[in-house]
């Protein structure tokens, strides 16, 4: 049965990496000492060994050691043999052309499937949706596709942002574009706010944290739903 953390973010204001869910990933991560953490995302350029030690720092808060995908001299048999996986976030484009190079779509959904616990922020995050068309990220590099791993039947916008009423920009809001990719796209979308996260266990989504997330449609009027709301309904 999958088991997935699937957060907004890892780091919200004022508070350390991962501090504000590190309670909740002691549990979900019960039993388990190792974790592969999967840095392709690179963000700000961060080598992965840079990035798996940023990483790590959060990690050792629940004693749990992280252990990077590039440190293998197969990819694929690290997946397989994984006992957790974290994706962490940059950019997802870039994220998901690695897994592509490294053929490790099907490696990490196959897994994943059949029970390996998987937590994602941000961009780790964007690619558990059916495609990766709703990130917020620049496209600083092509993917072979914008298909990602598609453990959920809709696709996730982290880091959501409300427009914002006091600024004097009069750009394109999230919604704006969440909307204009409804002028084409079917995929439902739901914009995940900072500090928020969805537990994944089989078929059953539960929103977590402290705030609404909004649902976007094709020909449906965005709605806000509240913590512990059941997404089952998208599956």
């Amino acid at each position: 049965m999958k088991k997935l953390f699937i957060a907004s973010t890892s780091t919200v204001h004022g508070k350390g990496y991962l501090e504000y869910i590190l309670p909740q990933l002691s549990v979900f991560f019960s039993g388990i000492n190792e974790v592969l953490f999967i840095p392709y995302a690179r963000p700000s350029g961060l080598t992965h060994d840079e990035y798996t030690s940023r990483a790590q720092l959060g990690f050792e808060k629940i004693n749990i050691k992280l252990k990077g995908i590039h440190e293998y001299k197969n990819p694929i048999d690290a997946v397989n043999n994984a006992k957790a996986i974290f994706t962490g976030g940059g950019n997802t484009f870039l994220l998901l052309k690695q897994l592509y190079d490294h053929k490790l779509i099907s490696a990490i959904k196959n897994v994943v499937e059949n029970g390996t616990p998987y937590f994602g922020t941000s961009a780790g995050s964007n690619i558990i949706g059916v495609t990766i068309q709703n990130t917020n990220d620049m496209p600083i590099i092509y993917p072979p596709s914008f298909k990602s791993l598609g453990l959920i039947n809709f696709n996730l916008n982290p880091h959501y942002l409300d427009p914002d009423t006091n600024s004097t920009h009069m750009g394109e809001t999230r919604e704006t574009r969440i909307n204009e990719y409804h002028t084409i796209n079917k995929t439902p979308v739901l914009g995940l706010r900072e500090g928020s996260w969805l537990h994944v266990e089989g078929n059953k989504i539960i929103l977590k944290g402290d705030l609404n997330a909004r649902l976007f449609r094709q020909n449906k009027p965005a709605v806000e739903l509240p913590p512990e709301t059941d997404f089952s309904f998208l599956m």
